[in-house]
């Protein structure tokens, strides 16, 4: 399956025309990982010119990646945009060779454009004035020195090897490499944005795996609660009542999950809405399995496992990218359906620690080192700008109660 990138383009002249300098960033739509950044310098040149040059050096920066990718363009440029998109005709001359050469870049059907207001593509904006600035100053732009996502980006910790028993309980231009970005976002959201839509994620209850630890996911034998799942479904659902804002509720398509929503939806007098894409990952061969077992078992594949979010369980597994992929477009669908409401998502450890892995921007390993018991409750609240904020993290006080 070929990748799919968002590419990010903006290009500035101070004067139009004028000193110019154009900033492009390639970004993963699942996670908003920043891929690569390209910037650069062009001497004198009018706006348009420079944004036409911005967004070649966003398709090849893309194409470098991938040839086979579809790319998402977005643009503050309405010209840029709707020429591009065959809308408007293109009756500059400096326009058409800019034009024709983006267009020969990647084939047609692999790329599509969206206009995006000013304030949404501060990322590239800020590469082409970094890159006027290098300009001025005689010199070339140097992505290691770049500032361009730090209003957005935090650092990420550096990688170290996964610890040897994590808990898994139920499973679990010039173009640069770019760090990783998260949004942070304030104790409360400006009064502008609205009601954000926040998901209450509940882990389900135990089943006869949980204690034991063993791998436990889409692929296996879909175990139903346990006595002590079933009591961990009814305390949830009584704290949940108490509280007195979920509004819908939404489950895993998995028997234990969809067992914990029935008693949770039950208490809260409402309806249950399944979606596949909050189902566990697959385990492949390692359904059923201690992670001891596995390391006896299956060694090399579980250093794979442990050091790659690519790399998928023995048998024909699922990896946590690919987690992370439906993941997020479930997220975006549930989002978009319930806008400015409250919902619980009933669902297992991986979906959870992925949607707080991508409200928080934090990289692949981050998975490894979370907790997230049986049972408990998060909390994540999204912002129309897009924003995330994380509220509320393996909750487990309605458990001792």
């Amino acid at each position: 399956m070929a990748n799919r990138f968002i590419v990010e383009a903006d290009g500035g002249s101070r004067g139009n025309p004028g000193p110019a300098g154009y900033g492009a960033v390639v970004l993963d739509p699942v996670t908003g990982e920043a891929l690569a950044e390209a910037a650069e310098y062009i001497g004198t040149a009018t706006n348009n010119v420079a944004e036409y040059k911005g967004l070649i050096a966003g398709l090849k920066a893309a194409k470098a990646l991938d040839p086979e990718a579809t790319v998402q363009v977005r643009m503050d440029s309405k010209l840029v945009v709707e020429q591009m998109s065959g809308r408007w005709k293109i009756k500059h001359p400096d326009m058409k060779p800019l034009a024709a050469e983006a267009r020969s870049i990647l084939p047609a059907g692999q790329v599509t454009y969206q206009w995006i207001p000013r304030e949404q593509n501060k990322h590239a904006d800020r590469l082409a004035n970094e890159a006027m600035d290098a300009g001025k100053a005689g010199k070339r732009w140097e992505p290691g020195a770049s500032a361009a996502g730090l209003h957005t980006r935090m650092t990420p910790e550096p990688t170290v090897p996964a610890p040897a028993t994590p808990s898994f309980e139920d499973a679990s231009g010039t173009a640069a490499l770019a760090e990783p970005k998260a949004v942070p976002v304030g104790w409360a959201a400006p009064a502008d944005l609205g009601a954000p839509t926040t998901f209450v994620l509940l882990r389900h209850g135990e089943t006869a795996l949980t204690p034991q630890k063993r791998f436990s996911g889409s692929g296996g034998s879909d175990p139903e609660l346990s006595p002590a799942g079933r009591r961990q479904a009814e305390q949830a659902a009584a704290a949940l009542a108490a509280r007195g804002t979920v509004q819908a509720v939404v489950s895993s398509p998995v028997r234990r999950c969809r067992e914990t929503a029935a008693v949770v939806a039950a208490r809260l007098g409402l309806e249950v809405r399944i979606d596949e894409g909050l189902r566990e990952a697959d385990f492949g061969a390692w359904e059923g399995l201690t992670f001891a077992e596995v390391r006896e078992r299956h060694p090399d594949d579980l250093d794979a496992w442990l050091a790659s979010s690519k790399a998928a369980p023995t048998g024909g597994g699922e990896s946590f990218a690919a987690v992370a992929r439906r993941v997020a477009l479930s997220r975006d669908k549930l989002i978009a359906r319930y806008a400015g409401r409250t919902v619980l998502l009933v669902t297992h450890v991986t979906p959870v620690k992925t949607l707080v892995r991508l409200a928080l921007g934090a990289p692949p390993e981050s998975l490894f080192r979370m907790e997230l018991s049986a049972a408990s409750l998060s909390a994540v609240a999204y912002y129309a700008d897009g924003n995330a904020s994380l509220r509320l993290l393996n909750d487990t006080s309605h458990l001792r109660q």
